[in-house]
């Protein structure tokens, strides 16, 4: 690089609710953050939604299970994620499909992201075949009724799901 050229950040921003982040959550996670100068893992505050865990466990659990990846930064937001983008000075949104079900999902939101910001792209990940079938909802089904979930999601997770789910002494 030369002295005139100045190199650019490029940031992208991985949002979702993460209720909890699992392996399918952290694989997307690591593949991006490759991409990327910096990647902001964005916790969405979704007061339409009940979750297990409050918004500042979700994020202490996200800061834990990616301390390893220094590029990546957690934040959480209640906005409309373009305007979350744009605020971090981003221009790329991350997102994960798993299925021909999330790719219409999430082709829709993309093109309504578009509407709102065309300088925002969007960039589709294919998650690992061996995570297509993960949601946080599988895990915490499993999680409630005690089940394995150790190969799922990070032992962090798998701690605070079990202290969730534990019977009250």
């Amino acid at each position: 690089m030369t002295d005139h050229q100045t190199r650019v950040t490029r940031v992208a921003v991985y949002p979702g609710s993460f209720d909890p982040i699992t392996q399918g959550h952290m694989d997307i996670v690591e593949r991006a953050a490759r991409q990327y100068d910096k990647l902001i893992v964005a916790v969405l505050n979704n007061t339409s939604k009940n979750p297990l865990f409050t918004l500042q466990e979700r994020v202490e659990l996200i800061q834990r299970v990616t301390q390893h990846l220094p590029n990546v930064e957690v934040d959480s937001f209640r906005d409309l994620t373009v305007n979350f983008v744009k605020s971090r000075q981003a221009d790329v949104i991350v997102r994960g499909i798993r299925s021909v079900t999330d790719f219409e999902y999430e082709l829709q939101m993309a093109s309504t992201n578009n509407k709102l910001d065309e300088s925002i792209e969007t960039i589709f990940m294919m998650t690992n075949p061996k995570y297509s079938y993960l949601s946080s909802s599988i895990v915490k089904e499993i999680a409630r009724f005690h089940g394995p979930v150790n190969d799922l999601v990070s032992p962090e997770v798998e701690q605070a799901l079990r202290a969730k789910y534990s019977p009250s002494t």
